[in-house]
């Protein structure tokens, strides 16, 4: 594993070292982001020495700490695998582009929506969710009454003109009704007015979710795995990883 050609192979690792380096915190050969964004990290390759400083960003993480990257990674010295989890990666071209236009329903999200923003993540789990996630970019909901019923943003931009669509989620009494469709041609609307080419991630099993993207002009790019670190226990005396019948598939709708 090494600096990518492609930013979107490395996504992850690609954004914290270019758009989004901002949001970066570095320890040497390896790099997490903000931990208020969420659990994302990465290392330059797996050397000793970058799986030294990975190793010690999962110790001083409060919390797991994600990779996503080609393959699954191998838990450094000290750490260990606790879930892994599949996903596929998808990309709307402007070739052929299926045309979505802006929706008046889909209302910008601010932060006096920020408590009804983490309601609807934290229990439909698009994905990983922490306190300043919304800021990533521009997050827009339909509302049913005063109440939030569904929304869709954005989160990695791993290169310039790439924007990441994420977030999207439904409460189950208003699925059925075509929001998050709607929500996600909206972003993707927002994103090419501005110049930007959409892209997303899917858990590998969502095969409706994956239906869906593809009926609004997302096709596969690439797969990837998350892998889920996190120190290693008493017992885990060498780090090793544990067998893949013991891991927790790493659970969720979408990406």
């Amino acid at each position: 594993m090494s600096v990518p050609t492609d930013p979107l192979e490395r996504p992850v690792f690609s954004m914290l070292e270019g758009e989004q380096a901002s949001l970066a915190h570095r320890k040497g050969a390896a790099v997490r982001i903000d931990p208020r964004y969420g659990p994302f990290a990465a290392a330059r390759d797996q050397s000793p020495e970058a799986q030294a400083d990975l190793a010690a960003i999962v110790r001083e993480s409060h919390g797991d700490v994600w990779l996503v990257e080609p393959e699954e990674w191998p838990a450094p010295p000290g750490t260990r695998v606790v879930q892994t989890a599949p996903i596929l990666q998808m990309i709307a071209r402007d070739e052929g582009a299926i045309e979505t236009p802006l929706d008046p329903d889909c209302v910008p999200l601010g932060e006096s929506d920020v408590a009804a923003m983490g309601a609807l993540a934290l229990a439909t789990r698009p994905g990983p969710w922490g306190e300043r996630t919304h800021l990533y970019g521009q997050f827009f909901g339909i509302r049913q009454g005063n109440r939030l019923a569904a929304m869709a943003g954005e989160r990695m931009r791993p290169a310039p003109g790439l924007a990441e669509v994420s977030g999207v989620c439904t409460w189950p009494e208003y699925r059925g009704q075509g929001m998050a469709r709607r929500l996600i041609g909206h972003v993707m609307a927002v994103q090419r007015a501005r110049g930007d080419t959409p892209f997303l991630h899917s858990y590998a099993h969502n095969e409706s979710a994956i239906g869906l993207y593809e009926s609004l002009g997302f096709s596969p790019t690439r797969n990837l795995v998350v892998t889920v670190l996190a120190p290693a226990r008493e017992a885990d005396t060498d780090g090793a990883l544990r067998s893949p019948a013991r891991r927790r598939a790493v659970r969720g709708r979408s990406k």
